[in-house]
């Protein structure tokens, strides 16, 4: 790889440069992020019912199929983690690995996921909030609820901006309303199944639910690309590494920690909303998203409905912040390395979190947010759908690049090549069948929530291609402009840090990222 500068992007010396605060959280507040930035109750409410519709009692299943290749590329987090802890993970693994034409546009992939997401996760918050108090009305008219969504991107972008030790306080609360209530709810539910006092057609639990093919077809792979949406998000956690104690170790093993807990809670409420429901009426209410949730809560909590509101509220709540840090951070990373302007580097001297990335970030979302729904609320929700795409394409680079970048080291233990070979690979191969499947699907106008043809495709289709067409332009029009990065080439990790006898780099950046 290239020589490191001395200077840094802005032009200073690096050592008068402030830096992202060292250890301002631990692993269980990078857990609490990971498993924050995943929105569980918001996912589900937004996927169960299409998951039961189609793969129906099997929708347990389904998740737990769908958590294999999350559980395969997270151990690629943790390994890569471990030999490089850079905020930007995925772009700067991928440079090394891969060289820095594949790195920036996983990075670019990694910071337009927040820009599609952020927006309706902040209109989910709000609308859910009110409803919690009753405000239906208020929660149904977009004139109310987009200037709340947007005073609440603003807000929780300064959170972000005073520090993350804040952030994390924040999430704490919020994560622990969340799973609690989740977990009530599946409690409730279930015990109103088994007894029979359910109001629709309740079935008893049973373990053949947990087998994903017992459906089989097409429908699992409807089933598998939502799993995935579901999960998506627990990476958020290394995205801090620079800013945890331990970073090279603390933040994969949240990656991984929370991918199993997120498994846990989406199989039960997901086993409890089949068996109190039945899976007609959530077939036939698979079209209504979120308000899945919003129907059942009434009727499965009684008077206390309200909390299971609250809970996809907070969800939605804290998703938005948390959603904001893997793109401010991966913005942070590809600047200072020279992949991005440079002011996208900066650092608030008080506070020691990536200003001008993280407001970036948010004055683009918001942008986006108001420009997509002028076209139509379906048009937001299939910017959801194009998701899909950035996140198999980012998450499978990122299993392909632990492979090669320990390529060297795969064949000294059989634990080295399952978990840093064999595991990331079949994680990859298996987003990569997702990504091509989902292509097809988006490809079909009435598979979308618009239902309309943009361009002779479906608009998720459309939206999804566009950003990465955008993405090639701007990285082709930064090369002729600033040459720096693609002097970086591929590259190995340090043997005696692949064997534990020593850090990785990350701990101090320079213009070339360690």
């Amino acid at each position: 790889m290239a020589q490191a500068p001395t200077d840094h992007p802005t032009g200073q010396p690096a050592g008068q440069q402030p830096e992202l605060k060292a250890g301002a959280i631990g692993f269980v507040d990078a857990l609490v992020i990971g498993l924050a930035s995943t929105s569980p109750a918001y996912s589900l409410a937004a996927v169960i019912g299409a998951i039961a519709a189609a793969v129906g009692i099997h929708a347990p299943g389904a998740l737990l199929a769908s958590f294999v290749p999350m559980a395969l590329i997270a151990t690629a987090f943790l390994y890569l983690n471990r030999v490089d802890a850079d905020c930007g993970t995925t772009f700067s693994w991928v440079t090394r690995a891969l060289g820095p034409w594949f790195g920036w546009i996983g990075g670019w992939a990694i910071a337009m996921t927040g820009v599609l997401v952020v927006g309706s996760l902040a209109d989910v918050g709000v609308g859910f909030s009110l409803r919690t108090f009753g405000a239906d009305a208020a929660a149904d008219n977009a004139w109310i609820r987009m200037p709340l969504a947007i005073a609440l991107i603003l807000l929780l972008t300064y959170v972000c901006i005073l520090g993350t030790d804040v952030s994390a306080k924040l999430q704490n609360a919020l994560i622990i309303a969340q799973v609690v209530s989740l977990l009530v709810f599946a409690a409730v539910a279930i015990g109103r199944a088994v007894t029979d006092n359910s109001p629709l057609d309740p079935i008893d639990p049973s373990w053949e639910w947990l087998n994903p093919f017992g459906a089989g077809g097409s429908g699992l792979t409807t089933a598998l690309l939502l799993g995935v949406f579901a999960y998506w998000g627990w990476e958020s956690s290394v995205n801090l590494s620079e800013e945890t104690k331990d970073s090279h170790s603390a933040p994969g093993r949240a990656a991984v920690w929370s991918t199993i807990v997120l498994l846990v809670t989406y199989v039960s409420v997901a086993t409890a909303v089949v068996a109190f429901a039945g899976t007609t009426w959530l077939t036939d209410n698979a079209g209504d998203e979120e308000f899945v949730f919003a129907s059942l809560a009434d009727l499965v909590m009684g008077d206390w409905g309200w909390v299971v509101l609250a809970s996809v509220a907070t969800s939605a709540i804290a998703s938005t912040q948390t959603t904001i840090i893997p793109a401010s951070r991966t913005g942070l990373s590809m600047a200072r390395r020279h992949a991005l302007p440079s002011g996208l580097a900066r650092i608030h001297p008080r506070h020691r979190t990536p200003d001008v990335s993280t407001w970036t970030v948010a004055v683009i979302a918001i942008l986006w947010y108001v420009g997509i729904y002028q076209v139509s609320e379906n048009a937001l929700f299939d910017s959801l759908t194009a998701l899909a795409l950035l996140i198999a394409f980012y998450y499978a680079l990122t299993g392909i690049a632990c492979a090669v970048y320990h390529r060297k080291h795969l064949l000294e233990s059989p634990k080295n090549l399952l978990l840093i070979g064999v595991g990331p690979l079949v994680g990859s191969a298996m987003l990569i069948w997702l990504l091509v499947l989902s292509v097809r699907d988006m490809a079909d106008p009435e598979n979308s929530y618009s239902g309309t043809s943009w361009l002779g495709v479906g608009p998720p289709l459309v939206i999804g291609l566009g950003i990465f067409l955008v993405g090639v332009v701007f990285m082709l029009f930064w090369r002729v402009k600033d040459s720096r990065y693609w002097q970086e080439r591929a590259s190995l990790p340090d043997p005696d840090v692949v064997h534990g006898l020593k850090v990785g780099v990350g701990d101090h950046h320079d213009g070339l990222g360690g």
